[in-house]
């Protein structure tokens, strides 16, 4: 994945709750934090940079094998988290549930995608 596609991943899985919250100065107590997964550690370092030069905080949440953990449904995902918080959603997550993660956030977006009323 490109470091774009890194970025983008990162950013647009937080930027549902995360407009509510908005940025916060490096220092200005616990800021919003997105995780960043990938498999070069360059890149990840790059994304964390401009995660924090948008005014959040960025956690390496490991591999792209990781990446299941901050899908659709997870605990982790589209929540407005610190770091300590973030980290534990992520390491909650259960590999057996991915199926129902899913499930559960497509139900909670249907009404979304749902036709207007005529």
């Amino acid at each position: 994945m490109s470091m774009l596609g890194l970025l983008d991943r990162a950013y647009l899985c937080g930027t549902i709750t995360t407009k509510a919250v908005g940025p916060a100065a490096a220092g200005a107590g616990e800021r919003v934090c997105l995780a960043v997964a990938g498999d070069e550690a360059s890149d990840k370092e790059v994304v964390q940079g401009l995660i924090d030069s948008l005014g959040f905080d960025g956690l390496d949440a490991g591999s792209l094998s990781d990446s299941w953990r901050q899908q659709p449904g997870a605990p982790a995902y589209c929540r407005d988290l610190g770091r300590a918080a973030l980290a534990a959603a992520l390491a909650e997550a259960d590999a057996a549930k991915v199926a129902q993660y899913r499930a559960e956030a497509d139900e909670i977006a249907r009404p979304y995608f749902a036709a207007p009323p005529a």
